[in-house]
């Protein structure tokens, strides 16, 4: 087994990789296929890859950036809040030439794909927000993540573990414990005090004035469910789609959700 970058790397086969310097910040980005851009901002953990995003390809441009502090970007200790992210992509989106794309956002990457559509949606065709964070819901609670044991975290991420199981080590792997440690650290600096969400966040969902997904996993432990009825109340035009049987780690938990995804966007 290689090194966990390595297994991610295998995921990403057949995408083309690009360096940029970002105001200081290496930043790692994929891509592959043709089609309307597609930009995909992952959760607080990559060791999963990303396999699922190949089912997009036939359709569009699909494109994977890493953000700062996570997977191969560089860290960078002056991002310290999520309006930071925004302005960090905002300056990729621009090096890229992207002016006008589908966002795409899991979990923690939800959360900074609304707060971008909440503040740049002209730039935006569509919306897809996957058990997305970031919106403060009080009953049930979301979970917190830095609570749980290492060893019930895979229980916690999907209904069936298993498929967790190519990307976790065997014993003690001091490189997988670093990255998760550097993307926990990432995470840990913008949600220490404030470990639910942006309490902000359903004040200005109105003005995510795109056509919006959520696509949630009915067994998800992380984000519950019921959250995204709360998300469906505050977005102006959002339609939701439930997965059964699947937990917090959708596109692994059940792959075919991906297809949810390009048959929402369309062609076009």
């Amino acid at each position: 087994m290689g090194s966990v970058i390595d297994r991610t790397r295998e995921t990403l086969d057949g995408f083309d990789r690009q360096e940029l310097d970002l105001n200081g910040i290496k930043t790692v980005v994929y891509s592959a296929g043709t089609g309307k851009p597609l930009v995909f901002l992952h959760g607080s953990g990559t060791f999963p890859g990303f396999a699922f995003a190949r089912r997009w390809t036939d359709s569009h441009r699909v494109i994977i950036p890493y953000h700062p502090g996570f997977g191969e970007s560089g860290d960078d200790d002056r991002i310290d809040s999520m309006q930071d992210y925004v302005l960090h992509y905002l300056d990729l989106f621009d090096a890229l030439k992207l002016d006008r794309f589908h966002l795409v956002g899991f979990s923690f990457g939800g959360w900074m794909a609304a707060e971008f559509a909440i503040a740049h949606h002209h730039r935006l065709d569509k919306l897809v927000l996957v058990a997305p964070a970031g919106l403060v819901v009080k009953d049930p609670p979301a979970t917190d993540l830095f609570t749980i044991p290492p060893a019930q975290l895979p229980g916690y991420l999907a209904t069936n573990p298993a498929a967790l199981a190519p990307f976790l080590p065997e014993g003690h792997d001091i490189e997988f414990l670093t990255l998760r440690y550097r993307e926990t650290t990432a995470v840990a600096r913008l949600i220490w005090e404030r470990a639910s969400g942006n309490p902000k966040l359903a004040q200005w969902l109105h003005r995510v004035r795109v056509p919006s997904l959520l696509l949630w996993g009915e067994q998800d432990r992380v984000r519950p469910i019921a959250h995204a009825d709360h998300w469906l109340k505050l977005l102006p035009d959002a339609r939701i789609e439930r997965i059964p049987g699947t937990g917090h780690l959708l596109f692994e938990d059940t792959p075919s959700a991906a297809e949810r995804v390009t048959a929402f966007l369309g062609r076009g």
